[in-house]
């Protein structure tokens, strides 16, 4: 069964009345999955946007919700020592009763490890970083009390390297997410995962596979163009010059239609083995957005 999940980027706006509401109608309307990022200033060249502190916000997430999954998307290793993001994780997933998704990665924005004074490592020191604190960080849980209600908890990644990240994820992952439109390199990347989970026999079967991507969606043609000048202040790569030039432009990367035409390009993106779609809720007040796709495109992919 095909999926629905929302993604709130944290960095670009996001307060704490806010994530109270999202958290609230996300679970009312019987989404999959809630996820944040975690960034430290935004990624779009604003940094005076609301920037909430992410696992503050999952601790408030376990005691604003009672049955939807949540959990970063992703929290990087260069901001935390590996213990005490263990012993985080296994406190809002002790707080949630079970619901935390742990999401990790290697961090990748050199901005904001400039602007907080976080060391940027190289490439290849972000991914020993990454590959070693996976390994403290279960090892750390067997140390942690109270323990994880889950026992493995679920480790969420993304990555598209295959001589490193690919090989990580299938040793280490419950979901691999993509985060890209790009249907031809998802299925390449898939036959690759498919290949590091035989090699270390593991069933590629037992993975979840999800898609992070933008939509854009509208009643009619007249409410699309209205979101899409809402989207076009949030996202500097979508300004154009009318809302049909954002409309086009947001297809690259982005859902985009009515409810029946957003249903039918994940039910084409679905046929590729993705059972759960991330959906980047960027206008984080519109709730009838929302709406739309909790009642009328999860209908229509389920």
């Amino acid at each position: 069964m095909t999926q629905l999940g929302i993604m709130i980027e944290g960095q670009e706006g996001l307060s704490w009345n806010r994530w109270r509401n999202l958290c609230r109608d996300v679970e009312a309307l019987g989404f999959a999955t809630l996820r944040r990022s975690e960034h430290l200033v935004s990624l779009m060249g604003d940094d005076t946007r609301d920037c909430i502190d992410c696992w503050t916000s999952l601790a408030l997430a376990a005691e604003w919700t009672r049955n939807i999954q949540f959990g970063p998307m992703v929290s990087p290793m260069t901001f935390h020592e590996p213990a005490m993001l263990a012993r985080q994780a296994a406190a809002v997933d002790q707080l949630s009763g079970g619901r935390l998704i742990l999401g990790l990665g290697a961090g990748w924005n050199q901005h904001e490890h400039e602007l907080f004074h976080i060391d940027f490592l190289t490439t290849k020191g972000r991914m020993d970083r990454f590959e070693n604190g996976v390994k403290l960080i279960r090892e750390a849980w067997e140390h942690t009390n109270p323990k994880p209600v889950q026992n493995p908890m679920p480790i969420l990644m993304g990555g598209v390297g295959e001589q490193r990240h690919l090989p990580i994820v299938a040793h280490e992952a419950s979901e691999w997410n993509y985060t890209r439109m790009d249907r031809e390199e998802y299925k390449h990347k898939r036959v690759v995962l498919d290949e590091c989970c035989r090699e270390i026999g593991r069933d590629p079967a037992s993975l979840r596979y999800s898609v992070m991507a933008n939509y854009l969606i509208g009643r009619d043609q007249g409410e699309l163009r209205e979101r899409a000048l809402q989207m076009a202040a949030i996202l500097p790569r979508l300004r154009r010059d009318s809302a049909d030039e954002i409309i086009k432009a947001a297809r690259d990367s982005a859902f985009v239609g009515t409810p029946d035409e957003v249903a039918e390009q994940i039910r084409e993106y679905a046929s590729l083995g993705v059972e759960l779609f991330v959906l980047q809720h960027f206008l984080l007040d519109d709730r009838e957005a929302l709406e739309l796709l909790a009642k009328q495109v999860m209908p229509a992919i389920a």
